[in-house]
């Protein structure tokens, strides 16, 4: 093998047992029980007391729990083993599920916002007492949703998905008490279709922020955590490297960022000690300043690149 057509491979850590989200598979199983038992609780109520925010708040359990449940079906193709033909496997499933999510919660806030607006054209009497009780059910159920998922939430995409699905349906509750306690102090029956605005204010912001992470993976921006410049300078400034060229860093699901970079380098690294050399350079800088899952470089000398054009088409 000629020398500039040398490459390395190097894998920061062990061997991946799974992805990012696999770790939190159970606390979502138990997430998931949870939100159908207050979905199931807050319909009963909407149709016991006629209130728009809990039936809202029940429209937004309904889809959590479809969210929660394309995340579990998604962490368990995306920790299939890669094959042949899918050298990566599943692993992009869960931000597929994610994308899902995303649409799903758009409509449900779409929804809700446009059935907000009319019942405060045409209010409708809703028994207070009875809606703070369903409401309190929903608040503290999602506080102990949020306590099992919020670790997770800082390691994967997926899991933060229906975190973030949890909290808005906590925040969401806690609305629906408020505006039957303002129904129950002064009569004013606008305070619940004024809760919903509030439920699908909350639904939508959010929506958009974890929808554009989940396109800037499948778009393979680079990780919000790298700096391709701070990068590029910590790879040139080690001993033997003139440049770097065509370096990519992207993500295939979260916790699984990947690298690839031609690195030009003196001849004398390019002999065996010193191609073996510069690997272990490279490896221990980027490992040391970096949380890359997998590296590749390709070392070559001065030049190569220009005639490395011309033989590709």
């Amino acid at each position: 093998m000629g020398a500039g057509h040398q490459h390395g491979h190097s894998h920061e850590r062990s061997p991946r047992t799974g992805t990012a989200g696999a770790a939190h598979r159970g606390r979502l199983r138990v997430a998931l029980g949870i939100t159908v038992t207050v979905l199931l609780a807050e319909i009963a109520g909407s149709a016991l007391t006629g209130s728009l925010a809990l039936l809202a708040d029940a429209g937004h359990m309904a889809t959590d729990a479809v969210g929660v449940s394309m995340a579990l079906v998604a962490i368990h193709f995306a920790n299939r083993p890669p094959t042949g033909r899918r050298t990566f496997g599943y692993a992009r499933a869960e931000i597929l599920a994610a994308l899902l999510n995303c649409l799903l919660l758009l409509g449900v806030g779409g929804y809700i916002l446009v059935e907000a607006v009319r019942r405060l054209a045409e209010p409708q009497p809703v028994p207070g007492g009875t809606t703070v009780v369903f409401g309190l059910v929903g608040v503290f159920a999602n506080l102990v949703s949020l306590s099992l998922l919020m670790r997770g939430q800082k390691e994967s995409l997926n899991v933060r998905g229906a975190f973030l699905e949890v909290l808005s349906d906590a925040l969401g509750s806690f609305a629906v008490v408020v505006a039957a306690l303002v129904i129950m102090a002064t009569g004013w029956t606008r305070a619940d279709p004024v809760a919903s605005l509030v439920i699908g204010l909350m639904i939508v912001p959010r929506t958009l922020k974890l929808l554009r992470e989940a396109l800037d993976v499948l778009l393979e921006a680079a990780p919000r955590n790298v700096d391709m410049d701070e990068v590029r300078a910590h790879i040139t400034a080690l001993p033997g490297v003139r440049g770097v060229h065509d370096l990519h860093v992207w993500t295939i699901t979260s916790g699984l960022p990947v690298l690839s970079a031609h690195v030009v380098v003196d001849r004398a690294a390019l002999d065996a000690a010193g191609h073996e050399r510069m690997l272990h350079d490279l490896r221990g800088c980027l490992g040391t300043h970096f949380a890359v899952e997998h590296c590749t470089f390709q070392l070559e000398p001065g030049g190569y690149a220009e005639h490395e054009a011309g033989l590709c088409h």
